[in-house]
């Protein structure tokens, strides 16, 4: 379980790196005017502010599939103690 999370966590971590790692390759290897590389970074912070929300959101929704699925074998669990405990009360 904690591995699906996990690994949703070292692919924002490698995203961002490797992000910005790219856009010092792109402003090393490619310079522009002023304005065009505030446009640049303007517009790459917005696509890295994006795709950190959709990482976000996609996190929750596998927090909360776990959640439900110890929520779940909790119960089943305490049925069938309640189960066993009857039989043996039988």
């Amino acid at each position: 379980m904690s591995d699906e999370s996990g690994g949703v966590g070292k692919t924002v971590t490698a995203f961002v790196l490797g992000a910005a790692a790219g856009a010092a390759v792109a402003l090393l290897f490619a310079p522009a005017a002023g304005k065009e590389t505030r446009e640049f970074l303007t517009e790459k912070a917005r696509e890295g502010r994006e795709k950190a929300a959709e990482a976000a959101r996609q996190t929750r929704e596998a927090l909360a599939r776990q959640r439900d699925t110890i929520s779940s074998a909790i119960e089943r669990g305490r049925d069938a103690y309640r189960e066993a405990r009857e039989k043996e009360t039988a």
